[in-house]
């Protein structure tokens, strides 16, 4: 058997902390999605959709131009409240796209969402952050850059969302242009975008117009943003103004029901499931009234919760459930789909935390999420934002990405030489075909520890959590910023100067 140079401890430990920054592409699938429900079933959802879309209605409050668009087509309001032919919804959203490009700064690191790919995003939205050092604590600009870094160099993730986690020490009002600053110049992954005020989103537009030109910008999608519908059935300002800045330039809207069964939505897993479908669609249409063919992706959150005290739970068997199902809705109607996630209410990262994520994530990627925010990073019902749970869950996103290429079956994988090659009896260990594959044949997890106890114990006897503690420190010692133009980050810096001069501080 041939035998490589043994490396020195040092030397094996610095190579494991090394980190590629090379682009990594979003996922091509090629294992089948996991479809549950069988036809019949499948048109009982869907008529009670279309019930709700037509007998129910859908409000779209505090925004009178949503109003004025509605009215303007003809649809059917009342007071604030819509109500839409159901054939008509859907042949409006059979006016998005099934797939769309995402374009980044760096070309190589453009994503394709929709179809038979899979994109992972880290965690949106928590105010809180966590880690072995600091422990739990509002998140400040300087972690949510951190945080930025890791996400940029994991290979396992391919877009960098947003808000990572809301870096508390800078003003509501101003917060937005740092953060997208930052995903603009800290990395060259795509991005999102903010939409908490329309003038926020419009800043967003700009940069984006900015950093990829107003000539790309006209004729491709660079820019997304993800906004949550008020459920239950109601669609407020903040969906209808950010779905009238992004769509009307043509860029692509992310619209996400987050239903707690039980509070938000009925406790039923069928009913809830028909609402998320009918509130995601009349976005859609509404989308389309804006600018027809402009992309949309159909979001997804269903979460069971505790009806003892109200809290919500993650990785249960309802929403994993759920996640399969709107996958089959979704593909059905024609629309990318945005759900799940590495999800938990645990507080740290202990067994429940990897029970529960392992459990919502391998749904998200069975049902076929396009899309998929809160793949790393996800803690506490995603209140808060874990160093070490991003590095962590990123590291078994790998595994999903093998196993999604599906069986290879090619005249190679069937090792019919190997076979000619060993006696019986024997061993493959030292055979050609073993040599030409040992790099590549197992996806192997760098924070899992295989070894023996022995070897365990002579490293200092880590765990995962130390292990992933270690990773990411050595992940920021290793960050170097990727290029960029110097004409367009003046350009960039220049812009959020004058804005930041125009607003006010506001921290509310």
């Amino acid at each position: 058997m041939s035998r490589r140079p043994r490396r020195s401890k040092r030397a094996a430990s610095d190579a494991n902390s090394a980190v590629s920054t090379q682009a990594s592409p979003y996922i091509r699938r090629k294992l089948p999605h996991f479809d549950p429900l069988d036809e019949e079933q499948l048109v009982t959802i869907e008529a009670q959709v279309d019930w709700m879309l037509e007998n129910v209605g859908i409000a779209f409050r505090d925004d009178p131009e949503s109003i004025r668009i509605w009215k303007e087509a003809g649809v059917k309001v009342e007071g604030d409240k819509v109500f839409a032919d159901a054939k008509w919804v859907r042949e409006q959203c059979a006016k998005a796209p099934s797939e769309f490009t995402q374009l980044a700064r760096n070309p190589e690191r453009s994503v394709v969402i929709g179809g038979n790919n899979q994109v992972f995003a880290p965690i949106y939205g928590a105010p809180f952050v966590r880690d072995l050092e600091g422990g739990r604590r509002y998140a400040t600009f300087a972690d949510f850059e951190k945080l930025l870094k890791l996400s940029y160099m994991h290979p396992n993730l391919h877009h960098t969302g947003l808000v990572i986690a809301e870096p508390t020490d800078i003003p509501v009002s101003k917060r937005h242009f740092d953060m997208v600053y930052a995903h603009m110049t800290l990395s060259d992954k795509p991005h999102l975008g903010a939409i908490t005020e329309k003038s926020r989103a419009q800043d967003s537009v700009d940069m984006a117009e900015i950093l990829h030109g107003k000539d790309t910008m006209d004729n491709n999608v660079v820019i997304m943003a993800n906004v949550n519908t008020n459920s239950p059935l109601l669609v407020d300002r903040v969906v209808s103004e950010a779905i009238q800045v992004y769509s009307s330039r043509g860029q692509a809207m992310v619209v996400t029901p987050f239903i707690l069964t039980g509070a938000m939505g009925p406790v039923t897993t069928a009913a809830a499931i028909a609402q998320a479908m009918a509130e995601t669609m009349i976005c859609c249409a509404f989308v389309q009234l804006v600018r027809p063919g402009a992309p949309f992706v159909m979001g997804n959150f269903l979460s069971s919760m505790s009806l003892k005290s109200g809290a919500p739970t993650f990785g249960m068997p309802e929403p994993v459930l759920s996640n399969y199902v709107i996958g089959q809705l979704a593909r059905r109607i024609g629309l990318p789909l945005r759900c799940g996630g590495s999800l938990t209410a645990s507080k740290i990262e202990d067994a429940q935390a990897a029970y529960e994520s392992a459990d919502s994530m391998h749904s998200t990627v069975l049902a076929g999420s396009n899309f998929t925010l809160h793949a790393a990073g996800w803690m506490e019902g995603g209140l808060c934002t874990g160093f070490e749970k991003l590095v962590m869950d990123a590291d078994r996103l790998g595994s999903y990405q093998k196993i999604m290429k599906g069986l290879d079956l090619s005249d190679d994988q069937l090792a019919r030489d190997a076979y000619m090659e060993v006696e019986p009896g024997g061993h493959f260990l030292g055979s050609a075909h073993t040599m030409r594959h040992y790099k590549t044949a197992f996806y192997d997890t760098e924070l899992s520890d295989s070894e023996n106890v022995e070897s365990w114990e002579e490293k200092g006897e880590l765990d995962m959590r130390m292990r992933a503690y270690k990773k990411w420190n050595s992940m920021l010692d290793n960050y170097e910023i990727p290029n960029i133009d110097p004409a367009t980050k003046e350009a960039l810096d220049s812009y959020v100067a004058k804005r930041k001069e125009e607003i006010p501080d506001a921290w509310y």
